[in-house]
């Protein structure tokens, strides 16, 4: 009788939700095109595998570089750290960037800070193959954070109700009153 192994943790150096969600949204038709989508996933899993970066989400619009490096300089010697920023207004929108000189300081970073609090906000970490110019800026209409923009809930650390959402209140209150 053979005995099956099973994990019941989950390994550091596993490709983020952003990655994982990113190749599922890629359909290809051909068996090349599927080969070659084997070998990127192959090629990321690779990156990952000595990553030095950090993606660090569910940050509150007022939190300094100075709490983030205060913080996350426990776990290492850190290297660069590149705040997340609204593409229009050029202000913090909730992530950063976070890249240490070695791997094990970033994977015990994700063992020990990760799921934190931080500006009483639990911040979520993630590793990150590496950080290129252009990623520090939001990906949303409005030029902030996706996820941000059609939030209903009033969230203080995070600029109040999200932009699509308080818009579209905005408008049912003049058209309302206006009645």
């Amino acid at each position: 009788m053979s005995l099956l192994k099973i994990n019941t943790v989950d390994r550091l150096d596993r490709p983020s939700a952003y990655y994982a969600g990113k190749q599922k949204r890629r359909r290809y038709n051909d068996r090349e095109e599927d080969r070659d989508r084997e070998r990127e996933k192959e090629d990321e899993l690779a990156k990952l595998q000595n990553a030095t970066t950090l993606y660090v989400g569910n940050l509150s619009f007022y939190t300094t570089e100075e709490q983030i490096h205060e913080l996350f300089a426990k776990c290492g010697e850190i290297k660069r750290l590149v705040m997340g920023l609204d593409r229009f207004e050029k202000t913090p929108c909730g992530f950063c960037f976070v890249e240490y000189y070695n791997h094990q300081d970033a994977l015990d970073c994700l063992k020990y800070i990760g799921g934190t609090k931080l500006d009483e906000r639990i911040i979520r970490t993630d590793l990150d193959p590496g950080f290129e110019e252009g990623r520090q800026y939001g990906r949303g209409k409005s030029g902030g954070q996706v996820r941000d923009e059609y939030r209903e809930e009033y969230d203080p650390g995070r600029g109040g109700y999200g932009r699509a959402y308080d818009e579209l209140r905005r408008a049912e209150e003049q058209y309302g009153s206006g009645r």
